[in-house]
């Protein structure tokens, strides 16, 4: 469920004063923020969204940036907790609301991999993927956090062959972090289209609830861009 909060200045104030069952997700259309609106959504979760027009800068006023200093979005409350980082996000949401199946239990042997692939993306991914983009010239192996980017992505698609989820057979909170990864860096050149990053990324972003956030989106960012 969407609610769509006033001025930006009254931003704490109204969040404290949400119902405490239901989380409160600061959101922009078109951001990272999307992947953790479809986690909500797979979950089944009771949430508001608070809106961010970051083509108006909203996401710099005073008001956010006590929330998250560094003016990005994604990030959560739920009762008195504050989440940021997406990551974090990923792994707070799916253990809040195990009945939905989309983490394995701290005794399935799979949860060791399932939290080495959601922490791969923030560790590993994003770094190089950044550093391709920005053209810079890559660190020595030893000092990289990815060690080089063909590395990184050759891990990726040995892990993603044994599919057709990324923890194979099983589908999980990683994969909606990594299906709208791959979803959007593939859209901007930044990861080759190989077949089963290709395959993956189509798998993911054709379900349902990932249909009527990016169709929600879509209309959310025209609606940003013509107040900008």
């Amino acid at each position: 469920m969407e609610r769509y909060d006033g001025p930006i200045a009254t931003l704490l104030k109204e969040t404290a004063m949400t119902d405490p069952n239901r989380l409160t997700l600061f959101y922009s259309p078109q951001t990272r923020a999307t992947g953790a609106r479809a986690l909500l959504e797979e979950l089944g979760a009771p949430y508001d969204l608070h809106v961010l027009n970051m083509k108006s800068g909203e996401q710099r006023e005073p008001a956010y940036l006590a929330i998250n200093p560094l003016g990005k979005v994604p990030a959560i409350r739920y009762r008195d907790a504050l989440v940021t980082e997406q990551v974090a996000i990923t792994i707070y949401l799916a253990d809040l609301f195990p009945q939905a199946g989309l983490t394995p239990a701290l005794n399935d042997p799979l949860r060791g991999p399932y939290l080495r692939w959601i922490a791969y993306y923030g560790s590993s991914f994003e770094p190089a993927v950044v550093d391709r983009f920005m053209q810079r010239e890559a660190a020595p192996i030893a000092m990289s956090p990815y060690a080089d980017y063909d590395t990184m992505l050759g891990a990726l698609e040995a892990q993603l062959a044994n599919g057709p989820y990324l923890l194979g057979d099983r589908f999980t909170a990683a994969d909606v972090l990594w299906g709208m990864a791959f979803n959007w860096t593939m859209t901007f050149g930044l990861v080759p289209k190989k077949d089963v990053f290709v395959r993956y990324a189509e798998r993911i972003m054709s379900r349902p609830v990932f249909q009527r956030v990016s169709a929600a989106d879509t209309e959310m960012a025209a609606a940003h861009a013509a107040k900008a």
